[in-house]
């Protein structure tokens, strides 16, 4: 497909959107295409503007400047008709403390219309998938915060949404359910949902079909995890463990291997590890082996490709980012 039809086939369009508060600009000139039938994630330290750019999304707040729709509309003029298609999964809990568990997913299926047969089959179903069935008389004010958060995902799925917004889902929850939340998630995208998720938990992009790195209001990048990967690395790594003593012959080899770009001891790491930069580590994996072999002094322990963990990448992205613009102080504009 070509970038021009992927883009007329995307559930969102941004093109230069900019949104100020006073003499603050929260967003500045972000322009982005998320496909449909992904998880589209949003990342970036707390106040880099992804909440704005979500509630932009939504119609909640109106771009200062440039052009945006979402479903073929334009967010701040939605008919009922898009509005229908889309669930939002706010930060904060917003529904109703006095109410149970059953009655907060009644009142929220009551807003969308949905009768009364179609909506219980419904309500039941999400209750099932949220795992909180055994909560379904409790008042919301009663159950835990995990417990909110998953009560907040049903209430945004009521009506069956085919575009999802979830603003942090996994803010300030344990790992265990955060792994549930992305369960979900990816049950959703089986099913033929569209997803934006924020999050700053970086490891959480590797979930993600794609993912925006924001920084200061503005947009980094937008790559596959493995394109972050190698955006922040310059290529692919292998890691190499020889004997501390063989060490330097290694290096020496190294050095002669034409695809080898750099390589380096990781810091902290003992004497006779060794990693190994390239363009591609599926291919240049075989022939490092094959001439480190060439010397048989050399006690090859381990090699393999090596994925550095997605919060050595962030760090990695956004001290660049800071090197580029030295300048800029990330601010706190906006609750983001």
């Amino acid at each position: 497909m070509s970038q021009a039809a992927a883009a007329a086939n995307a559930v969102i369009q941004m093109q230069h959107v900019y949104k100020q508060f006073g003499e603050k600009t929260a967003v500045h000139d972000v322009s982005l295409d998320v496909p449909p039938g992904q998880i589209f994630g949003l990342v970036g330290p707390s106040g880099c503007g992804k909440t704005t750019t979500v509630r932009m999304m939504t119609g909640v707040y109106t771009p200062t400047q440039g052009e945006m729709r979402v479903l073929g509309a334009t967010p701040d003029h939605f008919q009922k008709r898009v509005r229908e298609r889309i669930g939002y999964m706010p930060q904060l809990f917003v529904l109703y403390p006095t109410l149970t568990v059953w009655e907060n997913l009644n009142f929220v299926a009551s807003l969308y219309g949905l009768n009364w047969f179609r909506r219980r089959k419904r309500l039941e179903m999400l209750l099932d998938f949220v795992e909180l069935r055994p909560a379904r008389d409790t008042l919301a004010s009663n159950i835990s915060g995990g417990m909110k958060r998953r009560l907040e995902l049903a209430c945004s799925l009521v009506h069956n949404p085919e575009l999802l917004f979830a603003d942090e889902p996994t803010a300030g929850v344990d790992p265990v359910l955060r792994g549930k939340f992305w369960n979900h998630f990816r049950q959703l995208k089986a099913e033929g949902h569209s997803l934006v998720v924020t999050t700053q938990y970086v490891s959480e992009v590797e979930y993600c079909d794609q993912v925006a790195v924001m920084r200061n209001g503005r947009l980094l990048m937008v790559q596959t995890p493995e394109g972050l990967r190698r955006e922040a690395l310059g290529g692919e790594i292998i890691r190499l463990k020889v004997d501390a003593e063989d060490e330097l012959n290694a290096r020496r080899l190294l050095n002669q291997m034409p695809f080898v770009e750099q390589f380096g001891r990781p810091r902290g790491a003992p004497y006779g590890t060794l990693d190994i930069y390239v363009k591609n580590a599926g291919t240049a994996l075989p022939e490092v082996i094959s001439g480190l072999s060439q010397d048989s002094t050399i006690d090859m322990r381990h090699a393999e490709e090596y994925k550095p963990p997605f919060d050595d990448i962030f760090i990695i992205l956004m001290e660049r980012a800071a090197a580029a613009d030295p300048g800029s102080v990330e601010e706190e504009i906006i609750n983001a």
